[in-house]
């Protein structure tokens, strides 16, 4: 079985393994494959019968010029990269994993939540450019006060694994969680209180979006919905860019409605230099960077060498169905 990976810098920069993969089958990595010429993707899947990509895209040209691939593996949880209907039509076998990045994903969250409430990065950088040592008094303050989070109100959109784990850190600070998702579970109402649209946006003092990337979503955060929010409401988005519609959010920045936004992702990745988050007032911007620790992509990889094999035995796991 010969088996191409795609991309295998981000998930593998050198530090893990790929073994699990080798011992399937003949196994060629690619560090990287240009998006934008799609006959190097067909080029370097060639005569595979698996191939694993985390952000090349695989569509129906790609799939339909791939007569022996019989096998697409996600090394991600998003799947959009993936054309499903056409692997479906062909009769390949999509695969994803699921929830590698539960837990190092809602800790990031929460340290971009930490970061607007207590300027930890702000205050670094102030001692470190001698504004301590100027000081008259053994403490100084930034320009704007820090935040006690216990009794505040955090909103979270999107109430999955990732947001349920959200919650349970937001109650350990003390805060009230509030929810906003498309399905109520009794496992998430010990956490939080579901609440409509409207009364999410009115009360949470904080919104942290954890909600999968659908078209219906796309822009979600707006002016008319930032319009309903809080005075000085606090942004986080550790999971999709595209759910903000960046240039109302930098907007609202600039004005003052939205105190602080502090995002982990973008609507296009890598960041353009014309993306408006980059100049707003009070935006604190991390690269793409909630999963990737150690411990979770090393996860990640034993996953999607058990839907491999999995597969190979004939036994699908982790399929994605269009």
């Amino acid at each position: 079985m010969k088996i191409v990976i795609l991309d295998g810098y981000t998930t593998n920069p050198g530090d893990l393994s790929w073994a699990g993969f080798e011992k399937i089958g003949e196994l060629t990595v690619y560090d990287r494959t240009d998006n934008r010429n799609t006959a190097e993707i067909i080029a370097r899947i060639g005569d595979a019968e698996c191939a694993l990509t985390n952000k090349t895209l695989i569509g129906r040209e790609v799939i339909n010029a791939c007569p022996n691939l019989k096998y697409i593996g996600v090394l991600a949880t998003g799947y959009n990269v993936v054309d499903v209907p056409a692997a479906a039509e062909k009769g390949i076998t999509v695969t994803n994993i699921p929830s590698y990045g539960t837990e190092a994903t809602a800790q990031h969250a929460f340290a971009l939540l930490l970061e607007t409430a207590n300027r930890v990065g702000a205050f670094d950088r102030a001692v470190h450019e001698g504004r301590w040592q100027d000081s008259v008094d053994f403490t100084f303050q930034l320009d704007s006060a820090l935040i006690e989070l216990s009794g505040k109100t955090l909103g979270i959109f999107g109430f999955g694994r990732i947001g349920k784990t959200v919650g349970r850190i937001a109650r350990a600070f003390g805060m009230n969680v509030i929810a906003y998702s498309r399905s109520e579970s009794d496992e998430g109402k010990k956490i939080a209180r579901y609440v409509t649209i409207d009364e999410f946006l009115a009360k949470a003092d904080f919104i942290s979006l954890n909600a999968a990337l659908t078209p219906e979503l796309v822009g979600f955060i707006n002016k008319e919905r930032i319009a309903k929010m809080k005075d000085g409401v606090i942004l986080v988005n550790a999971s999709r860019g595209p759910i903000l519609n960046e240039k109302d959010v930098a907007d609202a920045l600039n004005q003052g409605k939205i105190a602080f936004a502090a995002i982990d992702v973008v609507s296009i990745e890598p960041i353009q230099a014309d993306n408006p988050l980059l100049s707003a007032k009070n935006c604190i911007i991390t690269p793409h960077v909630a999963w990737t620790p150690s411990d979770t992509r090393k996860r990640l990889i034993s996953i999607a060498v058990e839907n491999l094999e999995q597969f190979a035995n004939g036994t699908p796991i982790n399929i994605v169905r269009s």
